[in-house]
């Protein structure tokens, strides 16, 4: 089983997708410290005249001193309202804007009454997979009770975790190589792999293209076919032994 262990992001960009489209389980890494004004709560679109647009998602516990799972959404409602709106000026230049405000309204919808920001990032996971076509298998980690030894290291989790759920291999995105070392994968009985993913560039027509904005920017552009293709053809995966450090 190839495992993705990842923080629970905000319609995160296209290269997050890549990863999961090449591993067959997905771990939610919710268990750590919550990071205010990160990817977790946030993300970036098109601005309707020029350059990025922030997304946010208000909290009403944002603090360093909570775990990411016990973030709690300030008014789901008024978010999705926002979200929603900073969406609303593709509608006329976009050709797959209404089937993408569909994809974020599921994602509301799904994200349940708990106010949990795991939950709705993980719900939006689930609705652009959905939509895409992509297998997705997740679990969330502060669901699993793993018997997880405290203090451990920031190249230390991943391992560990991938070691109690018998993976055979781990993929991580290549700009994080610096952070692991695959002996130590390797005594948990884990192959360590880096996903390298160039840039998915697409036509913005008069707007100009920024790379790397949230997936919900692609997905307004391209048939759910050509994104699906492209996290296939922006991906290669390498052993940790041949990624230079």
């Amino acid at each position: 089983m190839r495992l993705g262990i990842m923080q629970p992001y905000f319609f995160p960009y296209p290269g997050h997708f890549a990863l999961i489209a090449n591993v067959d389980e997905w771990v939610v890494f919710d268990i750590t410290q919550y990071t205010p004004k990160s990817w977790i709560s946030r993300n970036r679109v098109l601005h309707p005249s020029q350059g990025a647009n922030w997304i946010n998602v208000p909290l009403s516990n944002s603090s360093i001193s909570i775990k990411i799972h016990e973030a709690r959404v300030l008014d789901l409602a008024a978010a999705e309202r926002t979200t929603l709106g900073k969406l609303s000026h593709y509608r006329r230049r976009a050709p797959f804007a209404r089937q993408v405000e569909e994809v974020v309204k599921t994602a509301f919808a799904s994200a349940g009454n708990r106010n949990s920001l795991v939950d709705l990032n993980v719900a939006g996971l689930d609705a652009v997979c959905a939509y895409l076509g992509l297998a997705f298998r997740r679990r969330i980690c502060s669901e699993l009770s793993l018997p997880l030894p405290d203090n451990l290291g920031a190249g230390e989790w991943a391992p560990t975790i991938a070691g109690l759920l018998g993976a055979k291999t781990y993929v991580n995105p290549y700009g994080g190589r610096e952070l692991f070392d695959r002996k130590t994968f390797e005594k948990h009985g884990v192959a360590l792999e880096f996903l390298k993913a160039s840039d998915f560039v697409y036509e913005t027509k008069e707007l100009e293209f920024i790379p790397n904005l949230s997936i919900l920017d692609a997905l307004m552009w391209n048939s759910p076919d050509v994104v699906r293709e492209a996290l296939t053809s922006i991906a290669t995966v390498v052993s940790a032994a041949d990624a230079p450090e």
